[in-house]
């Protein structure tokens, strides 16, 4: 498993953009030195707007910046919108941008899914939620629900050094300039252990296809497995895999209090079908499975016991769990602790239906051998596909990208 504990931080938790927002764009708006920034998506709405006005801001006073998205995320900002980024002096970056096949994203696998800020080496934000208007309140019934958390502290030591990792290995340059471009960065405070903020110990948990494709899930499973009292998560996407289950299922069994908070509608039919077969299992067992109703649920949160929680960006599904490059923070403070069981069972009650077995669409022979089956294929697609190539983190300008689809525009006649 990757990195170690680290303490004396101070973390806060972030409950959908109208929190998230406001902070992370006055702290990037008002950055002396460096902002670096990863995310899956990002809109050009409202809120993809207000986050580039922020970097603005911030370049213009001669910040560096880097800005990365994810080519399938994040796949129609306008020239204009990254030009006048570019034009200040900031360097956006897009992995692995694909052409359409007939007019679809074919590229779905093994996405940057991260949404990490780290500025000045002195705060970081880490969690969930992307830059588009749907994780506003004002949204409508579409907006999602999700968290994140805002970092001061000895961490951010960690949480820098690893995005900056990430740009210099995403170019492949050869070795020698690797080391220059690592060192192109200005020194800011993180260059020496940032000063102890709070009393959280912390550490951060990536998934990548190479050295750390299982430890995000690891973590979840010492942690449940360790559980004496309590078990609460909150995930858009639940498929994991058999060892999680069990453990889940063991940890209930032994007396502690096992929650699941899950979309109550799913966004894909499939998905429904397969928690049927989940939710029996879970159930029997003595797991309590809620459903959050009151809008899509995006939030991929957790926590066991009085101490140990989690906030990020995977989920426990297969494209996060065997695909996607993800990052969680893992937090062992008991305050925090509270605070995030506080919130989620104030949601349970209010937000929630609990879901009964006398709820579940019967339990005849064909609807358990359909959902077997489903599940099966859903958990077990990734091992099929893991043929393909597996991607080295591979960023290309965006820059490059608009100037290559001007080209091409002014090649098929439609720009004079």
């Amino acid at each position: 498993m990757n990195r170690h504990w680290v303490g004396g931080n101070r973390i806060t938790l972030l409950e959908n953009g109208d929190a998230y927002f406001p902070r992370v764009f006055a702290c990037i708006a008002a950055a002396q030195r460096e902002v670096l920034l990863e995310t899956f998506i990002l809109f050009e709405d409202k809120v993809g707007l207000a986050l580039q006005a922020a970097l603005l801001t911030a370049a213009r006073r001669g910040v560096q910046i880097d800005v990365t998205v994810d080519g399938y995320g994040s796949p129609d900002l306008s020239p204009a919108f990254i030009s006048e980024l570019t034009q200040a002096g900031v360097r956006v970056h897009v992995f692995d941008p694909s052409p359409r096949l007939c007019g679809y994203r074919t590229n779905v696998f093994r996405r940057m899914h991260r949404k990490i800020v780290v500025i000045d080496g002195t705060r970081a934000f880490v969690g969930g939620i992307n830059y588009a208007a749907d994780h506003l309140a004002d949204f409508g019934p579409g907006a999602k629900q999700d968290y994140a958390v805002e970092i001061e502290g000895p961490l951010l030591a960690h949480i820098r050094q690893f995005v900056r990792t990430q740009l210099v290995i995403g170019q492949r340059n050869p070795p020698s300039q690797r080391r220059r471009l690592f060192e192109r960065g200005p020194k800011v405070q993180a260059d020496n252990p940032p000063p102890v903020a709070g009393d959280s110990e912390a550490l951060l948990v990536t998934r990548d296809n190479r050295e750390h494709k299982n430890d995000i899930e690891r973590h979840y499973r010492i942690a449940i497995r360790s559980a004496r009292s309590r078990v609460f998560i909150a995930c858009a996407y639940f498929f994991p895999g058999y060892r999680l289950l069990a453990q889940l299922r063991r940890a209930a069994r032994r007396g502690a209090d096992v929650r699941l908070i899950l979309q109550g509608a799913p966004d894909m039919p499939i998905a429904k079908t397969a928690a049927g077969l989940l939710y029996h299992h879970l159930l029997s067992a003595g797991v309590k499975i809620y459903e959050y109703c009151e809008r899509p649920l995006h939030g991929k949160v957790a926590l066991t016991d009085d101490e140990w929680s989690t906030v990020g960006s995977s989920n426990l599904d297969p494209l996060s769990l065997s695909f996607n490059l993800e990052a969680n923070i893992i937090i062992k403070d008991r305050a925090f602790n509270q605070h995030l069981r506080e919130h989620l069972e104030q949601l349970m009650r209010s937000s929630c239906k609990q879901v009964q077995a006398s709820d579940l669409a019967g339990s005849g022979l064909w609807l358990r051998v359909r959902s077997f089956f489903v599940f099966h294929l859903l958990r077990h697609y990734p091992a099929w596909f893991g043929w393909l190539p597996a991607h080295t983190p591979r960023l290309t300008s965006a820059e490059k990208l608009t100037t290559l689809a001007v080209s091409d525009r002014v090649n098929e006649g439609r720009v004079s």
